[in-house]
C-alpha cells in the first residue's frame, strides 16, 4: 500500500515535535515539514523553555497531566542521554516565588517536576517583599539547540524540510494536513481566538548563577542556561511589536537586579523579542475540510502561548493519535 503523505505547517517547537513524533512512530507515513522561518528566527528560539505548565481552562485536567507528563518525559530522557548538550536540554533547580500566598499552593505540575517543597521563611528572607514560595527542580530546553536537532531527528526519521510560506491550505496537495503554525493561524485558517503577547528577554553572561528565580507573576525571571543567562520579561497582549524596546530592557534589568543584585555586574550579550501564539486554550483537534474538491482531514496544534515547550511532546503524541485514525480511515477506503 502507497505511503500516506502528511505535511506539517510550521517549524517552531510545537511543528517540529509533531513531525518527529509522526516520522519515527509511522513509517507508513511520509512526513514533509513546511515553513517560512526556522531556527534561530521563530518564536521559540526565544522562549526561555523551562518546563513549566499553565492550567488551561477548558482543557480536562487528566488530558492537562497527560500532556505535561508526556513532554517531561520526553525531556528527561534526553536530559540523562548522551544527546544532552547538541540537544540544549538540562535540569534546573531553583524557586518560584510570590508577593501573596496564592490560593493554589500546591499547582497541578507538582507532581511532575522533581523535589518540589515549599521554601522556608530563612530562604524567603532573601527577597524582600515576597511571602511565600516554591522550590523544585525542572527542565530546561534550549531551543537555539533542540529545534537544529529536532530537525536532524526528522531528517533521519525520512522527514522532508521545505522552506516557503504557505498562504493558503489550498496549496497544499496531501492527504492529511497538520497545522502548528502558530500565530499565522489567524491568517490560515481565519482563527481569530488567536493573539500575540510580546515577550522581550535579555541574554546576559552571569556564568556564577545556577539556580533560577521566578515570581509568581510571571513577568520577572532569571533562568540560567547552558551558554547564558536568560533574564526577563514582558507579557504585552496584542503588541505585535518585534523591535527590542530600550525602555523595556532598562525595566527587565532593574527588576531582575532587585532579586538577585550581583546581575548588575553581568554583560548583555543579546536582547531578543518573540510574539508568543496565546490563545484561551491551544487548539489540539481535527476537522475535515474541502480543499480542491477533496475533503482533506486538517489536525490543528497551536495556541500554546508562552507554554510551547512545556507542552509540546504532550499535544504531538495527541495529534499522533488522530493521524493513526485518518491513517486508518485511508487505509480502509483504499481496500474499498
Amino acid at each position: 500500500m502507497k505511503q500516506v503523505r502528511v505535511v506539517v505547517v510550521g517549524a517552531g517547537v510545537i511543528g517540529l515535535s509533531t513531525a518527529v513524533c509522526i516520522a519515527e512512530a509511522l513509517p507508513m507515513c511520509s512526513v514533509t515539514l513546511v515553513a517560512e522561518k526556522f531556527s534561530p528566527d521563530t518564536t521559540s528560539d526565544v522562549a526561555a523553555g523551562i518546563i513549566f505548565p499553565i492550567e488551561f481552562p477548558d482543557i480536562p485536567l487528566e488530558r492537562q497531566k497527560r500532556w505535561i507528563k508526556d513532554s517531561f518525559d520526553h525531556l528527561l530522557a534526553i536530559a540523562h542521554s548522551e544527546h544532552a548538550p547538541d540537544a540544549g536540554v538540562m535540569l534546573t533547580s531553583g524557586c518560584q516565588i510570590f508577593k501573596e500566598i496564592p490560593a493554589n499552593q500546591k499547582p497541578l505540575w507538582s507532581d511532575f517536576v522533581m523535589g518540589f517543597r515549599f521554601l522556608t521563611e530563612a530562604e524567603l528572607k532573601r527577597f524582600q517583599g515576597y511571602k511565600f514560595g516554591q522550590a523544585f527542580t525542572t527542565i530546561k530546553c534550549e531551543c537555539s539547540s533542540y529545534l537544529p536537532w529536532m530537525e536532524k531527528r526528522l531528517r533521519k526519521a525520512g522527514g522532508i524540510v521545505e522552506c516557503r510560506k504557505i498562504n493558503n491550505l489550498e496549496e497544499l496537495n496531501y492527504d492529511i494536513i497538520i497545522n502548528c503554525s502558530g500565530l499565522g493561524s489567524k491568517m490560515l485558517v481565519g482563527d481569530d481566538e488567536i493573539y500575540p503577547v510580546r515577550g522581550q528577554v535579555l541574554k546576559v553572561e552571569a556564568p556564577w548563577l545556577k539556580n533560577f528565580i521566578r515570581c509568581g507573576d510571571g513577568w520577572t525571571y532569571i533562568f540560567p542556561g547552558i551558554h547564558s543567562t536568560t533574564v526577563g520579561g514582558t507579557r504585552q497582549q496584542n503588541d505585535w511589536r518585534l523591535e527590542a524596546d530600550q525602555d523595556d530592557a532598562k525595566k527587565i534589568l532593574e527588576r531582575c537586579s532587585e532579586l538577585e543584585p550581583s546581575l548588575k555586574r553581568a554583560k548583555v550579550v543579546s536582547q531578543q523579542t518573540g510574539l508568543r501564539p496565546s490563545r484561551r486554550n491551544p487548539r489540539v483537534e481535527r476537522e475535515t475540510v474541502l480543499l480542491q474538491g477533496r475533503r482533506v482531514p486538517v489536525i490543528h496544534n497551536y495556541g500554546h502561548g508562552g507554554w510551547g515547550v512545556t507542552f509540546s511532546w504532550g499535544t504531538s503524541v495527541d495529534v499522533l493519535g488522530l493521524v493513526r485514525q485518518c491513517v486508518s480511515e485511508i487505509q480502509l477506503k483504499a481496500k474499498l
